[in-house]
């Protein structure tokens, strides 16, 4: 299973922690994964979009990110709109696709989300897409 993650490493200790639990996940389930770094997480879905453009033959793709409310609405454009077109990319196209973008009101939630001892989202989503893949797989039989 050829599997694409594609980070945004705003918040690098956080970013570390996800990418931590998602490698861990993605090597138990035996996937091949490249990692791509983005600058932020509106930028994730451009990655998956240009990646299915390309052909570049991903069976899934791991979002992994980490959005901190602030002082303005900025947040909320951002946790909307990377959602959005995450969920419209994997409908419309039919993609398998574990979305890791964790939101948060402040910095010890996002500690506490990517923390693979603890809540361990960047696991999650891989788990996610690898589950994903294989229902599509069943589905498609």
């Amino acid at each position: 299973m050829k599997i694409l993650v594609i980070e945004a490493r705003y918040y690098e200790h956080i970013q570390d922690m996800l990418l931590d639990g998602a490698m861990d996940a993605l090597n138990a389930a035996g996937a091949d994964v490249t990692v791509m770094v983005v600058p932020g997480a509106l930028e994730i879905p451009h990655v998956i979009s240009y990646a299915e453009a390309a052909g570049a033959g991903y069976d899934a793709y791991v979002a992994l990110g980490c959005v901190i409310r602030g002082e303005t609405t900025h947040y909320d454009y951002v946790c909307e709109e990377s959602a959005r077109a995450i969920m419209d990319l994997a409908v419309k196209q039919q993609l398998a696709i574990g979305n890791g973008i964790i939101t948060v009101e402040n910095e010890d939630q996002a500690l506490a989300r990517a923390d693979k001892t603890r809540k361990d989202k960047g696991g999650f989503a891989a788990h996610a897409a690898v589950q994903m893949v294989k229902i599509r797989a069943e589905l498609n039989a």
